[in-house]
């Protein structure tokens, strides 16, 4: 069940730093509203809210502003801001393919920024669709400490996952589990069941083949892009079907 990525790797590096510098509190604070209009505004009872709830007291979002989104999201506090999810689609240097997923309330500004950054790092804002069909949409939990394998396989099958990740990392060790995405609630519960840490549960569109970059220039265009867009308030997660060379990774 276990497999390796290095584009895998290269996100979990980006993430701890990210996880330094913060989600800014507009981004995640978004995620809630929206889980919230999702479903009920009972995180008991919506599993998007409460993991959205998750995420934003793990980045130090003061409980106040947690429920002040919850208010925004469920229509007892006033918002003339509605916003809607886009997912935006394009190329990166060499033709990479991108997927931003956003939260806008003014979805023209937010395709003009895009816009602006594909073409500022040599790449193209496409339409809907143009590289959706070359990624799949998964639920991915994420577990954090020392993981005996053996047990992770018996609770991987028990939990209905498709496949694991052991992390080649000792600094962070852990593992990314993968399912469908109705599955992921179920499998999120059985592993937190059988005694590990999930430290984030996602969505997360999972490449079905990768472009390996070799060239420097190339690479330095595209996670200069990558960074760019994460950077943008609108957006919630920007996801590419790259592989870098193996010196380039070092």
């Amino acid at each position: 069940m276990s497999g390796h990525s290095k584009w895998a790797t290269i996100k979990r590096q980006k993430a701890r730093v990210d996880a330094v510098r913060g989600k800014t509190f507009t981004q995640l604070s978004r995620a809630i509203i929206v889980a919230t209009r999702n479903g009920i505004p009972d995180p008991n009872g919506n599993f998007q809210l409460r993991t959205a709830i998750e995420k934003a007291k793990a980045a130090g979002i003061p409980n106040d502003n947690i429920d002040r989104a919850i208010a925004k999201g469920s229509g007892t506090l006033d918002s003339s801001n509605q916003l809607e999810e886009i997912r935006y689609e394009g190329y990166g240097a060499g033709g990479v393919a991108i997927i931003v997923e956003a939260l806008t309330d003014n979805r023209n500004r937010t395709a003009a920024d895009l816009r602006f950054a594909f073409t500022k790092r040599g790449g193209n804002l496409g339409e809907m669709g143009c590289v959706g069909w070359m990624f799949d949409l998964k639920g991915v939990c994420s577990i954090s400490g020392s993981v005996d394998e053996d047990t992770l396989l018996e609770a991987a099958l028990a939990g209905g996952a498709d496949v694991y990740e052991l992390l080649d990392d000792e600094e962070h060790p852990g593992a990314e589990v993968f399912t469908t995405v109705a599955n992921l609630e179920q499998l999120n519960a059985t592993l937190r069941a059988e005694g590990f840490t999930v430290s984030d549960t996602e969505l997360r569109w999972i490449p079905q083949n990768t472009v390996l970059v070799e060239d420097p220039e190339q690479s330095k265009q595209l996670l200069k892009l990558i960074e760019v867009l994460e950077g943008l308030d609108d957006v919630q997660a920007v996801t590419a079907n790259f592989d870098l060379a193996e010196e380039l990774l070092n």
